[in-house]
């Protein structure tokens, strides 16, 4: 019988804190799933712990495929989802874990909420070990949520549950941004559609450890940028989200661009202003062909690997 859930796990060198995550997706009481790992190229015997649950070994309910290092947590998701069986999917980073009732609550919440198409639970944060509470800012809510979501990714991949047809409508992680690719996915999914929230922390956020991206990926808001370029291009927005996304859209450019001006590279710099300038006197009302254009060069700099100190 079909499983209700499909778990999509990617990690890249985390053996010990898979090991973790993993125990607490098979502890899960009351719900039926499975789960796909995805190791993204590790080198650290991550493959060697996972061989046993490799795809041609044919265990159902726990499966693990090897990729190459190329596309990062992005492509890694997709490739995860691209062999899930379900309707409902869960992701949960390699790094975080679950309490022991999130997939029965979470499901039991999906079923009973027919239009809810994407979900996510409270979550306990912990810093090395140590727990740390989160600001104002970044406290979850039900609902409309974009023109919050716009400057704080307020949706967590490890507390989201969505519906299948939501992941396939929005296109998918986008494999072109080595970061932020969730923050992409969810303005997106967000432009159209609710969140729904289980107000319980059903998730442990771990950060602090060597690798991740948020520290090891610089210039983040160049990853933002593009996201929110890839919105406005969206004739469809409507007029008070896309206002909303061009203003943030127009923040983010001139920090960045001040964090390029700062390692010398002026014209650089100088079409982040202008893009900034673009997107709030006329990419607010529609897009056009500068849009495009600008997407297009922000997408080249970052398959260069392009980033500045910002």
């Amino acid at each position: 019988m079909t499983p209700e859930v499909s778990v999509v796990i990617p990690t890249h060198n985390r053996r010990a804190m898979l090991r973790e995550a993993l125990a607490s997706v098979v502890a899960q009481r009351g719900a039926s799933f499975e789960v796909i790992v995805v190791d993204d190229g590790s080198t650290d015997g991550t493959w060697e712990d996972l061989s046993g649950y490799d795809l041609s070994a044919g265990r159902g309910d726990i499966r693990a495929v090897r990729t190459e290092r190329c596309g990062g947590p992005a492509a890694a998701r997709n490739r995860g989802i691209a062999l899930a069986r379900c309707q409902l999917i869960a992701f949960l980073d390699s790094d975080d874990l679950w309490m022991p009732e999130k997939l029965a609550r979470q499901s039991a919440f999906m079923r009973a909420n027919a239009g809810c198409a994407i979900s996510q639970t409270d979550e306990t944060w912990l810093r090395d070990d140590r727990r740390v509470y989160p600001g104002r800012r970044h406290r979850k809510r039900a609902g409309d949520i974009f023109i919050d979501a716009l400057r704080t990714c307020l949706i967590s991949p490890s507390a989201a549950m969505l519906r299948r047809e939501v992941f396939d409508e929005a296109g998918g992680f986008d494999e072109n941004m080595a970061a932020c690719e969730d923050y992409d996915l969810w303005l997106r999914i967000l432009a159209r559609h609710e969140v729904g929230l289980l107000d319980e922390p059903l998730v442990v956020r771990r950060a602090g450890h060597p690798g991740q991206l948020s520290v090891t990926v610089t210039a983040l808001d160049r990853f933002r940028v593009l996201a929110l370029a890839k919105l406005l291009a969206d004739a469809s927005l409507c007029s008070l989200k896309r206002a909303a996304a061009a203003e943030v859209m127009g923040e983010k450019c001139l920090i960045y661009g001040k964090g390029l001006a700062r390692r010398d590279r002026q014209e650089d710099a100088a079409f982040f202003a202008e893009t900034a300038q673009s997107a709030r006197e006329r990419w607010s009302r529609e897009p056009d062909a500068e849009l495009e254009a600008a997407r297009v060069r922000m997408l080249a700099m970052l398959q260069r690997g392009d980033a500045a100190a910002a």
